[in-house]
């Protein structure tokens, strides 16, 4: 591929993908914040309020987790559903807490991956989200890995980076990745760390 067709192709990726942004955003993929969702039979009792994640963006991360997590989630059904609630509302404060700017670009990517037809035809995964198996989970996760789309190699990273930063750095899962925690000196002398 010559350098203009290369050129072609990346406006017209970049365009394509603007369009149908705006297309799910108009048609109300782009909802509030899920604020509290209380207790549920698929969710522990939480008494957190989302302010980032709708319940359209929930639903993709609890498909996406066990993909990601892998073998590191827990076993026990109760315990791990425990984990990956956990772990999203991690997302939530973590994406909270970004500038308008990075809000703004996982808000556009989470709005894609929601809407139905951008869901089949960019991510090509044909179940919603709340029926999407680990496996097809890993299969949409590694198609964006290995594309040739500059646009899904940022999209996977995105995912995979909150992803990875809520579940591990949680102190709970340190041991996962082999992190011992910080050293007491640390602790003793941050009071940040006793905040944690």
């Amino acid at each position: 591929m010559d350098r203009r067709s290369f050129l072609k192709t990346g406006i017209g990726g970049a365009f394509f993908l603007g369009t149908v942004s705006v297309s799910a955003g108009l048609s109300g993929c782009a909802t509030q914040p899920a604020g509290s969702l209380g207790d549920s039979t698929t969710r522990p009792a939480s008494s957190y309020q989302f302010r980032f994640l709708t319940r359209d963006d929930i639903a993709l991360f609890e498909a996406l987790l066990p993909a990601i997590a892998g073998p590191n989630l827990p076993e026990d059904p109760q315990t791990r559903r425990a984990a990956i609630a956990g772990t999203i509302e991690r997302i939530d404060s973590g994406i909270h807490n970004f500038g308008p700017a990075n809000q703004k670009e996982l808000r556009r990517l989470f709005d894609l991956l929601n809407f139905g037809l951008t869901r089949v035809t960019v991510a090509r995964v044909w179940s919603s989200w709340p029926n999407v198996s680990t496996d097809e989970a890993h299969a949409f996760l590694e198609r964006w890995r290995t594309s040739s789309i500059g646009l899904f190699n940022n999209g996977y990273i995105a995912l995979t980076k909150i992803s990875n930063v809520a579940f591990y750095g949680y102190s709970d899962n340190w041991h996962l990745s082999g992190y011992p925690g910080p050293p007491q000196y640390a602790v003793d002398a941050l009071p940040q760390f006793k905040n944690a």
